[in-house]
């Protein structure tokens, strides 16, 4: 399997929660000179959503050029047809993505903002109110949404400004002839940048990497990155996420680890959907015998999609463990290969898992048989949905 491409000397903040991000976010939007692009799944009508509009405008009468594109179906038809008009009013340049499903089942779910080719933004968090439910605004939440974003400065910033260039070209009206020029094009910049010598690491500098999934030429980039860590790691695995689905080769590449002696722990969120948490309860008896410890975390919305392995390699992103994420939806993450990372990203997971719930084997062994029923059915509903959503790809 091709290796993700890492870059050295950069700057890479980890962002906790909207506490740290959105203030980031602004703190960027206000220094922008000549270009903001910014992408979201959801872009909420709420006082988080006017907060960082109002940046975004601000930005465009200063003379900014501001690209904004938010997924129709994530921020809902008639949010998004209100944020077009607001936004075109202001000067922004706002498109829509898949509206109405033109483009097939695909969402585009990433989270990235780049601003004047210096500093980026990627990770989980979409434009709302950290206290409410993503899906379910009425829901108001005990604790902020638990989630995760990394700010970046340095080289890895060409290959994030060439990404979101390209995506703001496609989500436009590009005719078939133009798209395969512009695939032609992202592959001869990405060939040639990958020909240039690599400088030596500074003192305090991180190897990070950037990777995008789609259904073109990134179908499995995302996936590819966790098999091949989870394949060379020595010592630990901990993985957080949400919505905990994978298909087979990721859950046995858990269970082989675990196998090996390795310390693999999964915490996951639980308590927003029935039938995603029976999804994942399938996976526990196995998972369990084979040594995996699982966490369940239910204190607030657990949203964050990040993991730490070897307390070395890192990634943070939008890409859930789950078929939809891994086989049909653009997603973008980050990974980080820097020790002082890693231990800062592992103290806010370890700090989860302190206040999860441990799930134990023999849980298992007084859980009904109807119950237990449940569980199975629940994956069989949910593989053969995706099976049809991704051409059977997902197992």
């Amino acid at each position: 399997m091709r290796q993700v491409e890492l870059s050295p000397n950069n700057d890479v903040t980890l962002l906790f929660c909207g506490g740290q991000f959105y203030p980031a976010l602004l703190k960027a939007f206000e220094a922008a000179t000549a270009e903001i692009y910014f992408e979201t799944y959801i872009f909420a009508e709420d006082d988080t959503g006017a907060i960082i509009k109002a940046g975004l405008l601000r930005a465009a009468r200063r003379g900014v050029r501001v690209r904004v594109i938010s997924d129709w179906f994530g921020t809902k038809r008639a949010a998004s047809n209100r944020l077009h008009e607001e936004l075109t009013a202001g000067g922004v340049e706002h498109r829509m993505f898949n509206p109405w499903f033109r483009r097939g089942l695909t969402r585009s779910h990433r989270k990235i903002c780049v601003v004047d080719r210096e500093i980026a933004f990627v990770g989980g968090l979409n434009v709302n109110d950290d206290m409410r439910c993503d899906y379910n605004h009425e829901i108001v939440l005990p604790l902020p949404r638990w989630d995760m974003a990394v700010q970046i400065a340095g080289p890895l910033l060409a290959q994030i400004q060439q990404e979101v260039e390209a995506q703001w070209a496609r989500v436009g009206k590009l005719t078939i002839v133009s798209r395969i020029e512009l695939f032609r094009e992202m592959r001869s910049r990405k060939m040639a940048a990958s020909a240039l010598p690599a400088a030596a690491p500074g003192p305090g500098a991180a190897l990070a990497g950037f990777v995008v999934r789609d259904n073109l030429r990134n179908r499995s980039t995302i996936q590819r990155a966790y098999l091949q860590a989870m394949s060379a790691a020595r010592n630990s695995i901990t993985l957080a996420n949400p919505y905990f689905a994978p298909g087979r080769k990721l859950r046995d590449a858990l269970t082989s680890a675990a196998r090996r002696g390795l310390d693999v722990t999964l915490l996951i969120g639980v308590g927003e959907m029935p039938l995603q948490d029976a999804v994942a309860h399938s996976f526990y008896p196995v998972l369990l015998a084979s040594g995996v410890r699982i966490v369940e975390y239910s204190k607030t919305q657990l949203h964050g999609k990040v993991a730490v392995i070897d307390d070395e390699w890192c990634t943070v992103g939008s890409s859930n463990c789950d078929g939809l994420s891994l086989f049909v939806n653009q997603e973008a993450n980050v990974v980080v290969s820097d020790v002082s990372f890693a231990r800062t990203l592992r103290a806010r997971i370890d700090a989860a898992i302190a206040d999860g719930h441990p799930v134990r084997l023999a849980d298992f062994a007084n859980i009904a048989w109807p119950r237990r029923i449940g569980f199975g059915i629940s994956y069989l509903v949910y593989r053969s949905l995706m099976r049809i959503f991704t051409v059977g790809k997902y197992s």
